[in-house]
C-alpha cells in the first residue's frame, strides 16, 4: 500500500478492514498492547473475520483481558460466548499468541535444518540455548519469522502485532537483514574457519590461543560447531529475510502508531513516524491514547471558570441555598474554576502536540481517559468504539488511567 492509499482510509475501521496485518508500535506505558488487543477484540465481534492478536512484547494481562487463563507460542481461541457476552454481533472469532523466542527457534531449526542429523546437533549444542534466551537479535529475529509463518499458513483474515517499544521495535524491523549479515560477516567466518578446516593459520593462531587461554577450548569449539551448522541453513535466512521484508511493505500491512500527548511519548511517536517512511513501509494511522476532552477548549466554559474567578461570591449568591453557605458555595466553584483552568492548559498543549503529529498522518483517532481499567473483552471493545469512531469518542471524560 502506497503512502497516498494509506491517506485513503478516512478511519481506524477503513485501515483494519483493507488490511491483513497490522502492526501497532509506541513507547512503553502508551496503551499500545491494549490498543492491538482492542483492534483484534473489535474486528472479531463485528465481522466475521478469522483473527490473532500476536504479542511480541510479552504481556501477561493480555491473556487476562481477553478472558484466557493463559497463552503462549500456540494460538489460543478466545471462548466465542465470552466474546458474545462484550456485546458481538459478528461470526468472527478471536485468537491470541505470545512469542516464545526458544521455541519459534526450535520449530523453525526442524522445519528448515537440511537432515535431522542437523537438527539434533544444533539443540544439543549449549552455544544455542544462550543464543536463542539472550541474544537480542536471535529474539526480534524469530519474531519476524513467527509473524511471516503465521501469515503464509493463510489460518487468519487478519493479524494484529504488538511490538516492543519503539527503540526496540527498529531492531525489530532490521533484524531479518542484520540476521543475515551476522551469519555472513568476516568476523564469523574467520573465527569458524580454522575449526572447519582443522588448520589454524598463522593469522588466527595468536587469536585463537589467547581466546583459548580465556574462554577455554571446549568453548570455542562449541561456538565454531554452532555456527557451522546453522551456516548450512544460511540461504534460508537470506530467502526468508527477504521475504519478511516483503510482507512488511506489503500492500495488505499497515502500521499503527500509538501515543499519548506527553512530551516523551510525543517525541518516540515523531521518531518512528519517521523511521516508517525512512523505510517506505505503510503509516496508516496514528492513536493518541489517555487523551483529555476536548469540550477543555470551549470558549464558552473559558468565559465562564473566568466570571467564576473573578467574584466567586456574586455567583454563588444566584446557587439555592439548600445546597449550602454562599461562602462554601462560592471557595468549591472558585476551586472548579481553578481546576478547569488548569486542564485547559494542559489541553491547549496536548492539542498543539497532536496538530503537530496529525499534520504527518493520514489517520488519526483519540481514546479518552477511561472510567474503569480495561480488563475484559467487554473494556477491550468499549475502547475499540473510540478508535472506531476517532473524534467522536474524545469528548467523554473519566477519571482513571488504563
Amino acid at each position: 500500500m502506497s503512502d497516498s492509499a494509506s491517506r485513503a482510509s478516512a478511519s481506524i475501521e477503513e485501515l483494519v478492514a483493507s488490511n491483513d496485518i497490522i502492526i501497532t508500535t509506541g513507547s512503553g506505558g502508551v496503551g499500545k498492547t491494549t490498543t492491538a488487543a482492542a483492534i483484534g477484540a473489535m474486528v472479531a465481534a463485528t465481522t466475521d473475520r478469522r483473527v490473532l492478536v500476536l504479542t511480541v512484547d510479552p504481556a501477561r494481562r493480555l491473556a487476562t483481558a481477553m478472558g484466557l487463563a493463559s497463552f503462549g507460542n500456540v494460538e489460543s481461541q478466545v471462548p466465542a460466548e465470552l466474546l458474545a457476552d462484550a456485546g458481538a454481533e459478528g461470526d468472527g472469532e478471536l485468537w491470541a499468541a505470545m512469542l516464545d523466542t526458544h521455541q519459534s527457534w526450535n520449530d523453525l531449526i526442524r522445519r528448515h535444518a537440511p537432515d535431522k542429523r542437523t537438527v539434533d546437533a544444533i539443540l544439543a549444542n549449549p552455544i544455542y540455548t544462550s543464543f536463542t534466551t539472550t541474544f537480542v537479535q536471535s529474539h526480534d529475529y524469530i519474531a519476524m519469522e513467527r509473524l511471516y509463518d503465521l501469515q503464509q499458513s493463510g489460518g487468519y483474515d487478519l493479524i494484529v502485532v504488538d511490538t516492543p517499544p519503539t527503540r526496540n521495535a527498529i531492531d525489530f524491523l532490521a533484524a531479518p537483514e542484520r540476521m543475515a549479515d551476522f551469519f555472513s560477516s568476516r568476523l564469523l567466518r574467520w573465527l569458524i574457519a580454522p575449526y572447519r578446516s582443522r588448520v589454524v593459520n598463522a593469522a588466527s593462531k595468536p587469536f585463537l590461543v589467547a581466546a583459548d587461554r580465556i574462554l577455554g577450548a571446549q568453548f570455542l569449539s562449541d561456538i565454531a560447531d554452532f555456527f557451522i551448522l546453522f551456516q548450512s541453513m544460511y540461504d534460508g535466512f537470506v530467502e526468508r529475510a527477504e521475504a519478511v521484508s516483503e510482507v512488511l511493505a506489503g500492500d495488505r500491512t499497515s502500521f499503527i502508531v500509538v501515543s499519548t500527548l506527553e512530551a516523551a511519548p510525543s517525541r518516540e511517536a515523531r521518531f518512528f513516524i519517521e523511521e516508517l517512511k525512512k523505510r517506505k513501509l505503510n503509516l496508516g494511522a496514528l492513536v493518541l491514547n489517555k487523551t483529555l476532552p476536548t469540550l477543555l477548549l470551549e470558549r464558552g466554559a473559558l468565559r465562564d471558570a473566568e466570571a467564576v474567578r473573578a467574584d466567586p461570591g456574586a455567583v454563588a449568591a444566584k446557587v439555592p441555598q439548600r445546597v449550602g453557605s454562599p461562602k462554601v458555595v462560592g471557595h468549591v466553584l472558585d476551586e472548579m474554576a481553578s481546576r478547569y483552568l488548569d486542564y485547559r492548559v494542559l489541553a491547549k498543549r496536548e492539542a498543539e502536540l497532536r496538530e503537530s503529529l496529525a499534520s504527518k498522518v493520514g489517520v488519526v483517532a483519540s481514546v479518552p481517559y477511561l472510567e474503569d481499567d480495561v480488563s475484559d473483552l467487554g473494556g477491550l471493545v468499549e475502547m475499540a468504539r473510540h478508535l472506531w469512531g476517532s473524534d467522536a469518542g474524545a469528548n467523554q471524560t473519566s477519571t482513571k488511567n488504563r
